[in-house]
C-alpha cells in the first residue's frame, strides 16, 4: 500500500510542471472576444485547480515529517475563505451554496491549510455531484463537545463500500466511484489523510437524495487573533 501511494505523489510531482505551464499558456494567450476569453478563464481555473489538488497529494508524504502545526483557527473564518473560493464555480455550473452557521465554540484545534483543503474537498465534491439548479449546504454546528463540519450534496447515493471506509475514518487510497462520474476519490482521499492528521473524525452519511460529508474537529480552549 505504502508503494502504491508512493507511486501516486511521483506522478503528482511530475504533473505539477506541465500544469503550471499550461495555466501560464492560457494566462499569456492573446485578445480574444468574449467566447474566447471565458474558455482562457475556463482553462486557468481548471489547471488552478488540478494544482491544488497536486499541491495536497504532495503534503500528504510530509505529514510524516510533522511539519503541519497545529493552533487554535476560527473555523468561520476558514469556511468563508473557502465558500468564496469556489463561489464562482457553483454560480458557473448554475448550483446554489447555502451556509449556515450555529456553532457556539468557534475555534478547533488544527492547521489552518489541511483543514482549508478538507472543506474545500467536500464543497468540490458537493459541486461536481449535485445536478444543475439543485445546491450544496455547507452547515458548521457544535456536536458532543467538538465542531463539526457538514457539507450535504443532492448527487447520486454514495456507493457502501466508500461508506464503510468514511465511517472507518479514512480511505486507503483513491479509488474510483460509481454512480458519481469523473471521480477518483482523490479529494475524499485527502480530506482523510488530513483530517486524520489533525486528530478529527471523517465521515459520510448517505441520503436518499444525496450525501453529506462531515469533519469533527477538536475544540481549542485558547484564544486566536483571528476569532
Amino acid at each position: 500500500m505504502e508503494a502504491e501511494v508512493d507511486g501516486i505523489l511521483v506522478a503528482a510531482h511530475e504533473l505539477k510542471a506541465p500544469l503550471a505551464v499550461l495555466r501560464q499558456l492560457a494566462l499569456t494567450l492573446p485578445g480574444m472576444d468574449a467566447e474566447g476569453e471565458h474558455t482562457r478563464n475556463e482553462m486557468v481555473s481548471v489547471s488552478e485547480r488540478a494544482i491544488k489538488q497536486v499541491n495536497d497529494l504532495i503534503k500528504i508524504r510530509r505529514l510524516e515529517d510533522g511539519l503541519f502545526e497545529m493552533e487554535p483557527v476560527a473555523v468561520r473564518v476558514v469556511c468563508d475563505e473557502v465558500a468564496r473560493e469556489l463561489m464562482y464555480l457553483f454560480d458557473y455550473n448554475r448550483r446554489e451554496l447555502f451556509i449556515k452557521y450555529s456553532n457556539r465554540a468557534r475555534l478547533v484545534t488544527a492547521n489552518r491549510d489541511l483543514l482549508h483543503s478538507v472543506v474545500y474537498n467536500f464543497l468540490l465534491n458537493a459541486m461536481h455531484y449535485s445536478g444543475e439548479g439543485t445546491r450544496a449546504e455547507l452547515n458548521v454546528k457544535d456536536f458532543q463537545g467538538k465542531v463539526k463540519i457538514m457539507v450535504r450534496d443532492y448527487g447520486p447515493a454514495l456507493p457502501m463500500d466508500v461508506w464503510r471506509e468514511m465511517k472507518r475514518g479514512w480511505i486507503e487510497k483513491p479509488t474510483s466511484i460509481a454512480m458519481r462520474p469523473g471521480s477518483s476519490g482523490l479529494g475524499l482521499y485527502i480530506a482523510s489523510k488530513f483530517s486524520r492528521y489533525m486528530n478529527a473524525k471523517v465521515g459520510a452519511v448517505r441520503h436518499r437524495d444525496g450525501t453529506s460529508f462531515y469533519v469533527e474537529m477538536p475544540v481549542s480552549k485558547q484564544t486566536s487573533l483571528f476569532a
